[in-house]
């Protein structure tokens, strides 16, 4: 029986994704890309779920895209190319819209398609020792599937370096450009985990996911638009059992009833 290429962790309301092809560096295949999206999708829904955590086995965290499933690539006709490429995208952009918070635990390399898995977390740990790069230019392709999401993580004076040169950089630099969140040394990367979702444990669960989907909504709008939309926004969330549970704690002086006692 095949090995599983992805496994699923419950830890109470924490679940964690765990990439688990490491004997190839965790990079993408097709089914890979599959249960990804899969995972993001039934874990989005399920109510018992406060936080997901995405991580790889081994020595790295994704190493970009299989050799033999790129190999494969090759003999491939236009249009089975293409709905390749497509199911990449849908999988991004399960996780960047997925309403639960994501944390990406990153070691080892996080290159091309695993850099992009980086822009789509909403917050990103990295050990200090982990190597970035938008590597696809180095084999004579280009960063097209992840281009949205980066772009927006990074913005396009950053890309037009680092998507044309194809160079590796360090932890350090990816912090820099707005690529990684947070920088630590690898026996620290548990902690400082901890310490983010020990945060968003604090915060009202619906207005965790209220406050991530309005934030692409607002990026895409005009300022008449998003005054609207955001006006709108708080106004609905004002009148939530959640909203004035969490109003009447903190006049209270008390926790909230979501916080984990």
């Amino acid at each position: 029986m095949p090995e599983p290429v992805l496994r699923i962790e419950r830890e109470e309301a924490r679940a964690r994704v765990v990439l688990a092809r490491p004997a190839v560096r965790n990079a993408f295949n097709a089914e890979l890309i599959a249960r990804l999206h899969e995972a993001f999708t039934a874990l989005g829904a399920d109510p018992h779920v406060r936080v997901i955590i995405l991580q790889g086995d081994g020595k790295a965290f994704c190493g970009g895209a299989d050799i033999n499933w790129m190999r494969d690539s090759l003999d491939l006709p236009q249009d089975d190319n293409v709905r390749d490429a497509a199911a990449m995208s849908d999988m991004l952009r399960a996780i960047d819209r997925c309403p639960k918070p994501v944390i990406a635990r990153v070691h080892g390399a996080a290159l091309a398609g695993g850099a992009g898995l980086c822009a789509v977390a909403d917050a990103v740990v990295a050990d200090q020792e982990t190597m970035f790069g938008f590597t696809e230019t180095k084999v004579g392709l280009i960063p097209a599937v992840i281009a949205p999401f980066v772009l927006a993580k990074i913005g396009p004076s950053h890309a037009r370096r680092l998507f044309l040169t194809g160079e590796r950089f360090d932890a350090a630099r990816a912090q820099a450009i707005g690529l990684v969140h947070e920088v630590v040394h690898g026996d620290a990367l548990d902690g400082t985990v901890d310490a983010i979702v020990a945060e968003l444990d604090s915060a009202g669960p619906n207005a965790i996911a209220a406050a991530k989907a309005l934030i692409p909504v607002v990026q895409a709008a005009s300022y008449e638009d998003s005054r609207q939309i955001t006006a709108r926004a708080i106004a609905n969330q004002r009148t939530t059992p959640e909203a004035q549970e969490g109003l009447r704690a903190f006049l209270e002086r008390r926790r909230a009833k979501w916080v984990p006692r």
